[in-house]
């Protein structure tokens, strides 16, 4: 039996940075991962590139039955923070869209990074260590297969249940119940819009099709590209109103959301071209042909009346789908719900209810927008309790 001040469960991007920093205090610690190595969704994330934070973090960017609960860890770990540290390893970075940050070094060397920190700080990291069972007491005993090791304190950070394939499991949610924690439901998060029936044919035929549309459910909007896919749609729109989107209820989009079409429509009505063929000079062909074609075929402009072009502009700018569901935790970037905030300190990250326990990162219910929002709370979390530990 080995004893170590604190046993981290999970060495991704939040139980790495709880590492390193409870490591910097001198605490003995034990980061045990199942997989044959760390940062399994560090490796993977925004195509290997690493978009590591968002210049700015606000807690309107995150989702939680507890709007507030994001705000303390996030104020003391600041995006400078985790931009500082790739600075001292002299990772280059870069800005893609507004405020998201890449490293020009790509994911791998992020993973280094944080790596080399935790052995600066004496962190002992077990790959292959799935653990079996926490046995609480005195000190926490978390058996492993063939192993047992003890701590005073413990700390959760297992990652939600998106991508099984990098071997997401509901370890976390199934301690945090057996320790008499509440969950809150968990969904696919960031995670494409799967439709059915005409509408499916609809979107097949256009498949890899993309252009720029406001996305609204409910009062959440989000204006980015969107993408037509052989199931349904997707693109960096739709993966952020998936966030939000309640299944069964109804999906508003503006095709064309930087123009008012009706000017444009009543201003063509001396010409003799096509509707496919207006809506070809500010759409992409492929999808003005295809929409015509579903609203019953093109004709020229003049022969349409005032409330034909009226209808027509209401349906580009007001587009209503029922999406048939999401393709699942398999293509979710995320997991919406986890751990219910209410269980936790939101400043330390710690259960209310069993001294010593921590839960930090996606299995906790806080889900960030697209855009490294998501990597933030994974920082902002693991170095909650790192320093508190």
């Amino acid at each position: 039996m080995s004893e170590y001040d604190v046993i981290i469960i999970g060495a991704g991007a939040a139980g790495l940075m709880c590492a390193l920093e409870a490591g910097r205090r001198g605490r003995s610690v034990l980061l045990l991962e199942r997989n044959d190595r760390v940062g399994a969704k560090i490796r993977i994330s925004g195509g290997g590139r690493c978009n590591f934070t968002n210049r700015t973090v606000e807690a309107d960017h995150f989702i939680s039955t507890n709007p507030h609960f994001a705000k303390s860890a996030l104020s003391r770990y600041p995006p400078n923070e985790i931009i500082a540290l790739l600075d001292k390893h002299r990772l280059g970075y870069h800005e893609k869209k507004p405020g998201q940050l890449f490293c020009n070094e790509r994911a791998p060397a992020v993973i280094k990074m944080l790596v080399d920190e935790c052995q600066a700080g004496g962190v002992r990291i077990l790959l292959n260590a799935g653990v079996r069972e926490i046995q609480p007491g005195k000190r926490f005993a978390v058996l492993t297969r063939n192993q047992e090791y003890t701590s005073s304190a413990v700390v959760v950070a297992t990652g939600g249940l998106s991508v099984p394939k990098l071997g997401a499991t509901d370890f976390g949610y199934r301690l945090a119940r057996r320790f008499g924690l509440n969950i809150v439901t968990p969904r696919p998060g960031l995670v494409p819009l799967t439709v059915r029936g005409s509408l499916l044919r609809f979107c097949r035929q256009l498949s890899g099709v993309s252009f720029e549309a406001r996305v609204r459910t409910g009062r959440i909007e989000f204006q980015d590209d969107l993408l037509f896919t052989h199931r349904g749609l997707s693109g960096p729109a739709i993966l952020q109103i998936s966030s939000y989107w309640v299944a069964g209820e109804p999906m508003h989009i503006d095709l064309l959301p930087t123009r008012n079409i009706l000017d444009v429509l009543k201003d063509a009505r001396t010409r003799r071209s096509g509707m496919h063929t207006l809506l070809g000079a500010f759409l992409p062909e492929r999808f003005a042909r295809a929409w015509v074609e579903l609203q019953g075929g093109s004709k020229p402009i003049t022969q349409y009346t005032m409330t034909e072009l009226g209808n027509i502009a209401r349906r580009l700018h007001q587009w209503e789908i029922i999406p048939a569901g999401t393709e699942g935790f398999a293509k979710a970037e995320v997991t919406v719900g986890g751990v219910d905030t209410d269980e936790l300190s939101s400043r330390t990250m710690e259960s209310k209810k069993v001294s010593g326990l921590y839960f930090v990162g996606e299995v906790v219910d806080v889900t960030g927008w697209l855009g490294g929002f998501n990597f933030q709370w994974a920082w902002a979390s693991g170095s909650a309790a790192g320093r508190a530990v």
